[in-house]
Order: C-alpha cells, then structure tokens, then sequence
C-alpha cells in the first residue's frame, strides 16, 4: 500500500470513529471543604450520565422529571459512593450523604450530592480514589476543587490518574500547572469538532486556486505562512474568549456555543468545496475561534476555581491546548504536503474529507440545536 493510501485510510478510519463523541465530553464536579477531621463535599453528576448506567428516565420519554430522580436517590448514592475512596493517615474516612438537589450548568441539568466524612484524627493529607464511569466512559473526567484552612487545591481525575493524594500544608503550583496542561492537551485531543474545524481550514493550505480548481502549492514555505496564519488567528481569538470565560466576565448558553462550533466546521468545510473565502482564511479563524474559546472554557466555568488557582489552572490549560493544537498541524502539514499532488488528497482527503466533514457537522448542529441524539454512542 503506498504512503497516500495509507494516511487516506488512516483519516477515513478517523473519521469514522467520531459520532460517538459529538457531544461535550463527560465531566462531574468535586468540591471539598477540609475542617479538622471532617470532610464536607458536593459532587455534581450530569444527569445524561446517571441515566446511561443508572435508567433514571423510567418511562423512556426522553425528559428525566425530578420525581424519576428522586426514586433513583438510594441508587444514585450508591453508585457514586462504590467509585469515591477518601482515607487520612492510611485509615479510611467513611462518606454519607446527606442532601440530594438539582442544579443547572452549561451543559444541562446536574444531580448534587451533599455528603461528609469523618476521618480519624485531624487531616494533614487526604488520599483520594476516584472512579466515577470509568468503565463505561474512558473519556471521563473529574474536577476536583479543595479547600481548606491551609490551602485551596484542584486536580483532575482521569484512568491515568485515578488516585490522587493532596497535602494539605503545601501549595504545590507546579503540580496543579501540570495537571490543568494535560487536560489541555486532551481536551483538545478529543475535541473533535476543533480539530475538525482546523483540519477543514489546513487541508487547502497545500493547494493553490488557480483557474476554477485546485493545483499543488509550489513551494513549502508559503504553505507554512499560511498555516501560521490560520493558527495564530485561531490561538488569539479562543485565547480571548477562553479567559474571559474563564474569569466569567462573559457567559453564554452551553447549546448556543456547542451549536455555533458546528456551524463553524460546516462553513469551515464548505468553503473549501465552494471558494468563498480564499487567501484570507486566517479571518474566518479568528472569528470562529472566539466561538472555540468559549467550548475550552466550559472546563474552567463550570468548575468555579477559586482565584488563588485560577491564574495557574488558566494559564496550564490554554497552554495545553496550544501543545494539543500545535502536535496535530505539525503532524498533518507535513504529510499534506508530500501528498499534495496526488489524486488522492485533492480527490479522496481534499473533496471527499471536506465533505465528509459537512455531513458529521451538520449531524451534530441537529443533535445540539435541538437536544436530540442522532447517533447513538
């Protein structure tokens, strides 16, 4: 198989796989207060995820009433609890809960579990094992904000990362920087409809409009300008909107943004089966990517950091994001390169791959607009 078959396969099998993460990847929350030897925490579940494992939609409507819920809550509790380890000093801390509620966040309705824990003796550090849907839900992640009298401190809980152990009488930026940079990368990694979006504006970047269609770009140097372009557009606009997100200074409807994303493949695809936009495709990033930067920021919003780690965690994760971005244009520019003269890339990866993109976009504006699930995960 020669080298252009095998990055076209390559890209088709992508593709392929994407429906089943049209949606925004799957998070709860964790906020934890530290007073002595006793633990008071919230944790806040999406309700989408509970009825997945749990069938909290009794009579399969599609809408899940506060009174389906409530006759969940013994099964909501012990779901949550059987994936949730808290322990000090090597000796477990026993967690209850205490109130169920119901809150709203940007991206829908969430069930709020109030519980505590007592530990034995006063807490100088807390180890934690979190495994809320990771059998279900690779892609699952959980937020965790603490705070004590000592200390505030955030993590992410992830496969990779399931256990955890914060101490409580140090602060440890480097850590949490750290932390918030990888989920950066990923959150950009699995975003597909970004990468989508920057995928449909680089695949013309090899290729040059002359005379009604597509020809090979004669050098790579302007190739490279223009991809530099495209990113840097794109990297100052989400970086805009991303913070002020983040600092909640602007707030929009999580379906109005999840929405306009997949408008903005659409429009991003398009364009490169029916030229509209040409040489000044780094226009149409900037403007979309204020669009983007409200999607990273659902993470760090939703999440409600308090400020003494909000610099750190909105620094980390926008350069995550960044790294995440940079790895797949130095990985797919190179390669679009050698292939550019091919019929495969301008017929296959170009045309085809544009239009392709239309069709899953606009599966998920659908499913986003109108809340319906098209294709099932």
């Amino acid at each position: 198989m020669s080298l252009g078959r095998m990055i076209v396969c390559v890209i088709a099998l992508f593709l392929c796989a994407i429906p089943a993460y049209a949606h925004k990847p799957s998070d709860s929350y964790l906020t934890l207060q530290v007073k002595g030897d006793r633990v008071e925490g919230q944790w806040d579940i999406a309700l989408r995820d509970l009825d997945f494992v749990l069938g909290l939609d009794a009579d399969g409507n599609g809408a899940i009433t506060w009174d389906e819920v409530r006759h969940k809550h013994a099964d909501i509790a012990a779901y949550a609890l059987s994936r949730l380890d808290l322990s000090s000093a090597g000796k477990p801390c026993p967690v209850k809960v205490v109130q169920h509620l119901i809150d709203n966040h940007t991206d829908g309705t969430y069930e709020v579990l109030r519980f505590s824990a007592s530990c034995t003796g006063s807490i100088s550090e807390l180890k934690m094992i979190y495994s809320l849907f990771f059998d279900v839900d690779p892609q699952h992640r959980g937020l965790l904000n603490l705070a004590s009298s000592m200390r505030s401190a955030t993590g992410v809980f992830s496969p990779e990362h399931a256990t955890q152990t914060l101490v409580l009488a140090e602060s440890d930026k480097v850590r949490e920087f750290s932390e918030y940079l990888r989920t950066g990368v990923w959150h950009i990694w699995i975003g597909f409809d970004h990468i989508l979006f920057l995928i449909s504006l680089l695949l013309p970047a090899v290729l040059e409009r002359q005379e009604g269609d597509w020809r090979p770009a004669t050098r790579f140097k302007e190739a490279l300008l223009d991809v530099l372009k495209i990113v840097t557009a794109f990297t100052l606009a989400h970086s805009i909107t991303l913070t002020l997100a983040a600092l909640q200074v602007i707030s929009l409807p999580s379906r109005w943004v999840e929405s306009a994303i997949a408008l903005s493949v659409i429009v991003a695809a398009l364009n490169n089966l029916f030229p509209v936009v040409r040489g000044r495709r780094w226009i149409a990033a900037f403007l979309f990517g204020l669009i983007h930067g409200f999607g990273f920021a659902s993470v760090l919003t939703d999440l409600g950091l308090p400020k003494g780690v909000l610099a750190v965690a909105l620094v980390g994760f926008n350069l995550g994001v960044e790294i995440g971005q940079l790895t797949i244009v130095g990985l797919f520019l190179p390669l679009s390169y050698l292939m550019r003269s091919s019929w495969f890339y301008r017929r296959v990866a170009f045309a085809g791959g544009s239009a392709l993109i239309v069709l899953l976009a606009s599966i998920w504006l659908i499913e986003r607009a109108f809340d319906l699930r098209l294709i099932s995960a």
